[in-house]
């Protein structure tokens, strides 16, 4: 087991500690690899070496690392490459490494679904089960002909190497994705619009938030819907300038989910994504005379000096006029 695959129980409103996380990743090997919002794998082929400890025995040190430093738990997955390793942290839980030796790969895979392989869209999953191709251990007994008959031939190629526990993945050295997510999940299936449109409401205005105690602005914005069968659409836009403005925000979210014309569709989370941050102080704004948009500029830099002083609570996102 050379790889670890590490996510770090990160708070939304502690999303910005991830570089810091990231360096102390970086105190035993140079090849890290940055997984925003929460997550890093990280090549321990050289630290093996260096420290004389296996990655199980490294991963411990991280983890006491990270909460002694930090004050921040993780779950971490070894692996012998990239992909084992996302697997093995599936089962992996705070506190704990899940790891899989090379010699029990495929006792590892034998018996999971196939959906479980990184890759493996639902379409792609549908089509196997059709054939009684529903585990991995199928998969990987099936002829390569067959799989490249049922889902292509570059495609049933890869496929049958990862049911195998060929791992061809690489860790690539990289720096963090300027960009900020938030979700809202929803207690059941939900079908009604208006929940839809509170939901968006709630994300835009914490993201708004967010980008502003960091003094930052993104270009653009990203919206992915969840499904109850599992399934996501996902639009992105880019604004029509940098901003941290919630209203601005929450306009571009509302456009996005319209132009999706939805119909009854039940809607298991939403999702919001801020990407291609810069610093605010470097972004350009065109002015305006409208007196609502500089009312709610006011409300929102109250709204931030409560916060400031009183927590995140202080103002709950979804309260604000958007």
């Amino acid at each position: 087991m050379t790889i670890l695959c590490v996510r770090f129980q990160l708070p939304p409103t502690r999303e910005a500690a991830l570089p810091e996380l990231l360096g102390l990743l970086e105190e035993f090997t140079p090849v890290v690899e940055a997984l925003p919002p929460d997550r890093a794998l990280a090549d321990l082929r050289g630290a093996e070496r260096y420290f004389k400890r296996d990655a199980v025995e490294l991963a411990s040190v991280i983890r006491v690392r990270a909460l002694a430093l930090y004050g921040v738990d993780c779950a971490i997955g070894a692996g012998p490459g990239p992909m084992l390793a996302r697997m093995a942290l599936k089962d992996a839980r705070p506190g704990l490494t899940c790891a899989v030796p090379e010699s029990m790969v495929t006792d590892f895979l034998v018996d999971r679904p196939v959906a479980a392989l990184p890759g493996v869209g639902a379409a792609t999953a549908r089509t196997l089960c059709e054939y009684g191709l529903d585990t991995l251990g199928r998969v990987a007994a099936a002829p390569l002909s067959t799989l490249q008959r049922l889902v292509g031939a570059k495609a049933g190629r890869e496929l049958h190497e990862k049911a195998n526990g060929v791992d061809r993945g690489r860790v690539v050295p990289n720096g963090v994705s300027r960009s900020l997510a938030t979700e809202r999940p929803f207690t059941r299936d939900e079908l009604d619009p208006d929940r839809h449109r509170r939901a968006l409401l709630s994300a835009a205005e914490e993201l708004g938030s967010r980008l502003r105690a960091l003094d930052k602005v993104c270009r653009t914005l990203t919206l992915t819907v969840r499904y109850a069968d599992r399934t996501a659409t996902t639009r992105s836009r880019t604004l029509g300038e940098p901003t941290a403005h919630s209203a601005a925000l929450t306009r571009a979210a509302y456009g996005m989910y319209e132009a999706l014309g939805l119909q009854r569709a039940r809607v298991r989370c939403i999702a919001l994504r801020a990407e291609g941050l810069d610093p605010a102080e470097q972004a350009s704004h065109q002015l305006t005379f409208d007196p609502t948009d500089d009312k709610l500029r006011r409300i929102e830099e109250a709204a931030d000096r409560a916060r400031a002083r009183f927590g995140p609570l202080a103002v709950l996102p979804g309260t604000l006029a958007a």
